[in-house]
């Protein structure tokens, strides 16, 4: 575990690698908006383990959600303040998707890989594999593509491909000294075959030459198929963190 100002830098990262179209700061906290588009994106999020919370400030941060007919999620790192995971759940809340935030030191060791293809923007057969594959619904189609878009230079969009077919694909985000990986997908027919390492070791290399010395992704705790390659390549975790979302109406 770092300690809680490293936490905070490495949050702030995360939070303009995958940006939300909107986001509010309020008694301590950071509610993000992007029309329902991923969790992570549309997540109430603590900045500091001395957040106010009480069951005035819950339903206070609740509200903008449920106006807009969205579910209010909350994403808990260890920037939240103790209490507030027992206080959601009296309310009904459960615990969903244990994550890690991991971190890894680049060097120019990693090799670009020929086949993979980075552009600064997403072109449309990166978009196209993306709503294919990640999937994104129709409804979320145009967020989706704001959301890329709000994604500040140099950002890089990975993409492999044969026979016309897309194999893998990810994103990369630079700020300063760090990479952010992000949304890395291999087609189901191409699993087992390297794919996941060449896209994202081809996005180190890219983001070394763009100043990174350094790359964070966040992970699903049970991804059983991503975490050893994850360790292999150095990533090691910094931080755990959870959603909590509401009981079903």
């Amino acid at each position: 575990m770092v300690d809680l100002d490293t936490i905070l830098r490495l949050e702030e990262r995360a939070f303009r690698g995958w940006p939300a179209l909107e986001t509010r700061d309020f008694a301590g906290w950071r509610q993000r908006f992007a029309g329902g588009y991923t969790k992570r994106s549309n997540s109430i999020n603590s900045l500091s383990p001395e957040s106010r919370f009480d069951p005035e400030i819950v339903s206070d941060l609740e509200a903008p959600y449920l106006a807009r007919g969205q579910a209010p999620i909350w994403r808990l790192t260890p920037l939240a303040p103790s209490g507030i995971a027992e206080l959601l759940e009296a309310r009904g809340y459960q615990a969903i998707e244990h994550s890690l935030l991991q971190v890894c030191p680049l060097d120019s060791s990693f090799a670009m890989d020929a086949e993979v293809q980075i552009s600064p923007h997403p072109t449309p057969a990166w978009i196209q594999a993306f709503c294919t594959y990640s999937p994104v619904q129709p409804r979320h189609r145009e967020t989706m593509q704001r959301m890329l878009a709000a994604i500040a230079a140099p950002a890089g969009f990975a993409l492999v491909s044969s026979a016309g077919r897309p194999m893998a694909m990810a994103i990369g985000a630079v700020e300063g000294d760090h990479m952010g990986l992000f949304d890395v997908l291999v087609m189901p027919e191409a699993r087992r075959r390297g794919l996941a390492r060449r896209v994202t070791e081809s996005l180190y290399s890219w983001a070394w030459t763009h100043g990174a010395r350094f790359a964070y992704l966040q992970v699903v705790a049970t991804n059983v198929a991503a975490l050893p390659l994850y360790a292999a390549q150095g990533f090691r975790t910094a931080y755990a963190y959870k959603y909590l979302v509401p009981p079903s109406p």
